[in-house]
């Protein structure tokens, strides 16, 4: 938890596929809160977190069920404002001597409607200008029933309790998901929410800059810190936080591998070096680890020869650095969240993922996070607080194995050369177009095949390149970038003409699921 300088909201979490949104919202409304599995939420815990407000997630089980998850009973005796939201309103009206029913046809999924009943209420202000509402309903229990001391304000075709309220008491429920893009009304009801629970709508950048940089001196005290540098907007933007915070105890380790993208390398040195002065080790490590992965075409193999030598690599260059008891690490809210999940069970391992997990125990540091209370757009904010260039901030994420994900099959030095350009000439593309801002991640990989084609009166014999640009919140979930086809078919053209190796382009229109972001 951080400090409780700020006004804070606690989000109950009941297992919800879109709990994150709903602190998404909230953030983007100034509001601090944080996300907590409802098996970790008792009464002691919420009178030491001390929320101004609580809301109650959305969830996948059946209060019907024997076992199921609740709120602490003492939650309803706090004189807190709760707002509910689908398992969360029917867990807030079984639990307050209303019904919930399972099936009888009332089920709901997808775009619904809402209208309004006679009754006026304020956290509805804003709402049914237009007589009613599209909603997101997901659900398959219903409330038969409600709760004594509730009212109806809003009711769906399938759902007649769809909107409820205990305004004496500042009990609100709605059965819809107001939190997702599909509820396009649905920030309103969430800042007619915070607003009548006091929240002053003080979670700014700045004033987060000003904490984030006094516990950093507080933690490290005199000490060196070490921090592993991408070049990503994660890692730079918690290199210059800490800069700013401790100067020249900041040394930073950028490793090349080799498999970056053409001139990355030169400009992420050249903006630490030159813009910020900070203390940057340059690891030129491209022949070491393109070495090791000549030959190796298995996508898993290669994700851990590159995550193995990098921590090899680091632990090196660290080691010359006299008296570092710290390492700084990028780590963002949604991680922290999903370590400490709310089913907390077994999950399968789509693909191992690089990162620098294991140095701190093995090489004996303390872990710096001062990002770990942030979401990636708030990340952004931050870098925009901290001056960095806007090119930096809002560069698409790039993956810490770099091309070797983009490369299916094995990686040569000719191949990476060739995506290299590609890749290049497709970013440049999507900036003339003014696109680049719209798409969340844009990249070409490079097939393990040739193809023939014909240029001029010659035949060719080159390889096949793919194009992926998607859209997403988060990552966790995406969606192909609609590319016009005068935008594809010009791109194709310039690349074939651009980039000597390849004679053909093609796009990638899969979604995640069922496919990842990335190739590999």
């Amino acid at each position: 938890m951080t400090s409780q300088i700020h006004d804070r909201l606690l989000i109950i979490d009941f297992g919800s596929q879109v709990t994150q949104l709903i602190a998404r919202r909230l953030r983007e409304l100034n509001v601090y809160c944080e996300i907590h599995p409802y098996q970790k939420v008792d009464a002691v815990f919420i009178r030491e977190m001390a929320p101004k407000a609580v809301i109650l997630s959305g969830g996948p089980d059946s209060v019907t069920r024997d076992g199921s998850p609740r709120a602490p009973q003492e939650l309803f005796e706090m004189g807190l404002p709760i707002l509910g939201i689908c398992y969360g309103q029917q867990v807030m009206m079984h639990q307050l001597g209303g019904k919930v029913e399972s099936g009888h046809g009332t089920a709901e999924f997808g775009r619904a409607y809402v209208t309004p009943t006679e009754a006026k209420l304020d956290i509805l202000k804003g709402w049914f200008t237009q007589g009613r509402e599209q909603v997101w309903m997901s659900h398959g229990d219903h409330v038969s029933q409600i709760a004594p001391g509730f009212e109806v304000y809003g009711t769906s075709p399938n759902a007649p309790f769809a909107i409820t309220a205990d305004a004496s008491r500042r009990f609100y429920a709605v059965q819809f998901h107001p939190e997702v893009h599909h509820t396009p009304n649905g920030a309103k009801l969430y800042e007619n929410f915070v607003k009548l629970a006091g929240f002053q709508g003080d979670w700014t950048m700045g004033a987060y800059r000003e904490e984030a940089i006094a516990r950093i001196r507080e933690q490290v005290g005199d000490k060196k810190v070490i921090c592993g540098l991408s070049g990503g907007v994660d890692s730079s933007v918690t290199a210059i936080l800490l800069h700013e915070a401790i100067g020249d105890q900041l040394t930073c380790v950028f490793v090349d591998h080799g498999l970056l993208r053409k001139n990355e390398s030169e400009e992420v040195v050249a903006m630490f070096r030159d813009n910020y002065n900070i203390q940057l080790i340059h690891a030129d490590e491209s022949e070491l680890f393109l070495g090791e992965l000549d030959g190796q075409s298995d996508p898993e193999t290669k994700r851990k020869i590159i995550g193995k030598l990098f921590i090899d690599v680091f632990q090196k260059h660290a080691d010359t650095i006299e008296g570092a008891e710290f390492l700084a690490q990028g780590t963002l809210y949604p991680d922290v969240i999903e370590s400490v999940s709310f089913s907390g069970g077994p999950s399968v391992t789509i693909k191992s993922h690089h990162n620098v997990g294991g140095l701190p125990e093995k090489m004996g540091l303390k872990l710096v996070e001062p990002l770990r209370e942030l979401f990636k757009d708030e990340v952004r904010a931050l870098g925009r607080e901290l001056g960095l260039p806007q090119s930096f901030i809002g560069r698409h994420p790039f993956p810490g194995p770099g091309l070797a994900i983009r490369c299916p099959g094995e990686i040569t030095r000719p191949k990476l050369d060739i995506l290299r350009e590609a890749d290049a000439v497709y970013i440049d593309q999507i900036r003339k177009h003014g696109l680049y801002d719209e798409i969340w991640q844009a990249f070409v990989a490079i097939l393990p095949v040739r193809t023939v084609g014909v240029m001029g009166d010659g035949r060719t014999y080159d390889y096949a390149c793919a194009l992926r640009a998607v859209t997403s919140v988060d990552g966790m979930t995406a969606d192909y970038y609609p590319f016009s086809h005068e935008f594809l078919g010009e791109t194709a053209t310039r690349i074939i003409n651009e980039v000597p190796g390849i004679n053909r382009v093609t796009y990638d229109i899969t979604s995640k699921p069922p496919g990842t972001i990335e190739w590999e």
